[in-house]
């Protein structure tokens, strides 16, 4: 028996050493791309006549993503730990569908359609085109992160589907995918 326990002892060792040497990085991991000093300060959608402010969202507390303030309903808000509009990688813009009272800056976002454009303004004076890839509405308990913030373009989302009074929320969120056309 003291026999097998060592042989299994050694074994769970020698385990052990090549787990740690397989999680080892072998090469110094890449640098993050360049990111613009510019933010993104205006969302332009002539599909829907919409042209909003865009303010700063970070995370709060609990590690969520911030929303807009309800006493802004008609501001957006882009997540400053996406892309900036126009740099590699995943831009999310987020706004509210509307408040308890009005319509809020996103109300009509679901009537995007594929092939709309979609334009940010930032800082620098440049303005970003997009073009709408498609629409969709999922449910938040399967909210898609990885494709909303990963990959490239632009993320818009907001509530919608049916209003569960109960939870005092939307069931659905609206996340609109575009891709940049303005490769200048």
């Amino acid at each position: 028996m003291a026999s097998s326990t060592r042989s299994l002892v050694i074994a769970g060792v020698i385990t052990g050493f090549v787990l740690v040497a397989i999680a080892k990085p072998q090469t110094e991991p890449a640098a993050a791309p360049a990111r613009s000093s510019a933010v993104p300060e205006r969302i332009d959608i002539p599909a829907l006549e919409l042209k909003a402010p865009l303010m700063e969202l970070g995370l709060t507390g609990s590690g969520e993503v911030e929303l807009p303030p309800y006493e802004k309903p008609k501001v957006a808000g882009w997540y400053k730990g996406s892309a900036v509009p126009g740099d590699g990688g995943a831009s999310v813009i987020i706004g509210h569908v509307d408040t308890k009272t009005a319509p809020a800056v996103f109300y009509r976002l679901k009537e995007l359609r594929k092939g709309a454009d979609v334009k940010v303004l930032r800082s620098d004076g440049k303005t970003i085109s997009y073009t709408v890839d498609s629409v969709q509405q999922v449910a938040k308990e399967r909210f898609p992160a990885s494709s909303v913030y990963t990959g490239e373009g632009l993320r818009l989302v907001t509530c919608g589907g049916t209003f569960d009074w109960s939870e005092h929320e939307y069931e659905d969120n609206i996340i609109v995918y575009a891709s940049r056309t303005d490769r200048t």
